[in-house]
């Protein structure tokens, strides 16, 4: 990752962002927005994204909508996280470079964003060696075996795996909106978690994904 040019915090309440107010004082440039609609961005510049949890609208993992609609585009960090309202692994999963929970000290939370700046994941260790140690064991089983997929599909919510449906019938965001009675940026949102849980690019390789893995998916519905 090229040298990060600015902290970008998305901090949806009254009280003042003091973690922004922390990167400064170690000569990070910051930045606070109060609303997403108000982030204007520029493409040359490197920005690291930092969502808090409070006050945002979340999915049903905890997870802030927004951040699972810049993941793909931008490093993205949590903070202001409240313990047991967020499934780590499936912020891991969706591509989240880290957590900073409520509860942490300054010198905690001041080490973590020195570390996910520098292009490092700050996780649990127990969590990391789970994860890592599950890949290694894909790695040597040649692949994903039944189980894997189980899990992978798994990862999905209920309003995901209808969206899924619904996206394979043909349905726009437009119509997906206007039949789980949401706006069309939830609908994209959504879409954008459903792309990085899959690894589909667009909606040809989901739709060839829902056809590969059509029996599981019925399954886990």
């Amino acid at each position: 990752m090229s040298k990060i040019d600015e902290l970008v915090f998305i901090h949806q309440v009254a009280s003042p962002c003091h973690l922004a107010i922390l990167a400064e004082s170690i000569g990070l440039k910051t930045r606070v927005i109060k609303k997403p609609s108000d982030l204007v961005l520029a493409k040359e510049c490197n920005r690291f994204f930092l969502v808090a949890q409070k006050g945002t609208a979340l999915d049903s993992k905890g997870i802030p909508l927004v951040a699972a609609r810049l993941v793909s585009q931008y490093p993205i960090a949590l903070y202001q996280v409240e313990r047991d309202t967020l499934d780590p692994k499936a912020a891991m999963l969706l591509g989240i470079k880290g957590l900073l929970y409520a509860d942490q000290g300054m010198d905690l939370l001041l080490t973590g964003l020195r570390k996910m700046v520098a292009n490092e994941l700050w996780y649990d260790r127990v969590l990391l060696s789970e994860m890592f140690n599950h890949l290694v064991k894909r790695l040597d089983n040649g692949g994903e075996s039944l189980q894997d997929t189980v899990v992978m599909l798994q990862m999905l919510t209920d309003r995901e795996r209808t969206i899924i449906q619904l996206v394979s019938s043909g349905a726009r965001n437009k119509e997906i909106a206007h039949q789980l009675c949401i706006s069309e940026h939830t609908v994209k949102a959504h879409i954008s978690s459903i792309f990085r849980k899959t690894q589909s690019r667009n909606r040809v390789e989901l739709l060839r994904w829902a056809q590969t893995y059509q029996s599981q998916f019925e399954l886990c519905s």
